[in-house]
């Protein structure tokens, strides 16, 4: 897996990026004030994240996404070092993110990689998502917001 910046003539992933996040109004948006990064294989992308400043020494991982016929595989937590890696080489001091309460799988991830837990957002889906969203038998209605010091 070769993970390198979007080219700036290049057209993002975005149904790759839907799939970590169903809206494609706030997809598009982060995607153009962000920093796109996507993983190839053989030619084919296979994963994408998107960083984007927020506060001074600040950076927010807003999308990671892995293509389901590559997921399983331990991609996700490449892209999230990568992720990391990249932050600190452009000077971040601290690195966020946010994921929901039913997404038990990347809050694993996450921890792994480092994250602690620092807040909830309660609501965050319900207000800002118009169609409810299900993951692993869980309603998403809290954002889990995590932080690791870089």
């Amino acid at each position: 897996m070769k993970v390198r910046n979007l080219h700036e003539d290049e057209k993002p992933p975005i149904e790759l990026l839907l799939e970590a996040d169903p809206s494609r109004k706030l997809v598009v948006e982060y995607v153009q004030r962000g920093d796109c990064r996507v993983a190839e294989s053989d030619g084919n992308t296979i994963g994408v994240y998107v960083l984007l400043p927020t506060r001074p020494g600040t950076v927010e991982l807003v999308n990671i996404a892995i293509a389901e016929s590559h997921r399983g595989k331990g991609l996700g937590k490449q892209l999230v070092m990568d992720a990391i890696q990249v932050a600190k080489s452009r000077g971040f001091q601290t690195m966020e993110l946010g994921t929901g309460n039913s997404s038990v799988d990347q809050l694993a991830l996450y921890q792994k990689c480092g994250f602690r837990m620092v807040s909830v957002e309660a609501d965050f889906f319900i207000r800002h998502y118009e169609e409810e969203i299900y993951e692993n038998g869980i309603q998403c209605r809290d954002m889990i917001r995590l932080s690791l010091e870089l």
